[in-house]
């Protein structure tokens, strides 16, 4: 995975490699997914929800600039693999996802890759988590139709919000905002090829 599909593809930080190397993708999925775990494509977990190509998620620390004393929502957690990758580069990392079995299996993996610095809560997936707000940044990897601009409510000054919007079916985009003190930025950072959506399209959040 990091010599045929990450280093190629100019993710060359060698403290993210190394977090790639040390945390086993494996055991984060169910065994029937075993054979395509480490193989360049999506892995369904729950619904219309999984992870994304190994390289899309090394694009998104890539890009996300992750520093040792930041404080970190993931919101989507799934099993916990991305957030466990997370939590090793940053200082603080709180994770939602919305039913209880997922919060048990990121609670599990958590603890069996010793991630001190890790908290989950049961949540909305759209709404963020304003009564632990602020964070340095938000990362949302799973695409959506729509973005709710209200969680930049839930970032500090200076900070970053990284989501993946949907174009159609199988064509996403990446982008990180940074806020200022009135206003913020949008820089568009990769494509991203998946099927995967965060709400279905009709159902998609809207805010005033």
């Amino acid at each position: 995975m990091i010599e045929n599909q990450l280093r190629p593809n100019k993710i060359t930080n060698l403290a993210l490699l190394d977090i790639f190397n040390r945390v086993s993708k494996e055991k984060f999925i169910s065994e029937d997914n075993f054979n395509i775990c480490y193989s360049d494509q999506d892995i369904s977990i729950l619904d219309n929800r999984g992870y994304l190509k190994n390289l899309h998620l090394a694009q998104i620390l890539n890009f996300a600039d992750i520093k040792k004393n930041e404080r970190v929502l993931h919101i989507g957690g799934l099993t916990g693999y991305l957030s466990v990758l997370i939590s090793k580069l940053c200082k603080e990392i709180c994770v939602t996802e919305r039913d209880d079995e997922s919060l048990d299996l990121i609670k599990k993996n958590f603890k069996e890759n010793q991630v001190t610095n890790g908290y989950a809560f049961k949540k909305n997936l759209i709404e963020g988590l304003s009564d632990k707000d602020p964070f340095d940044l938000i990362i949302i990897d799973c695409p959506q139709y729509s973005i709710n601009l209200n969680l930049l409510n839930q970032v500090n000054v200076g900070g970053r919000l990284l989501y993946i919007e949907k174009l159609n079916d199988e064509l996403s985009k990446a982008y990180k905002m940074t806020k200022y003190q009135n206003n913020y930025s949008k820089e568009f950072l990769f494509d991203v090829f998946s099927n995967f959506y965060l709400e279905k399209k009709e159902e998609r959040f809207n805010f005033q």
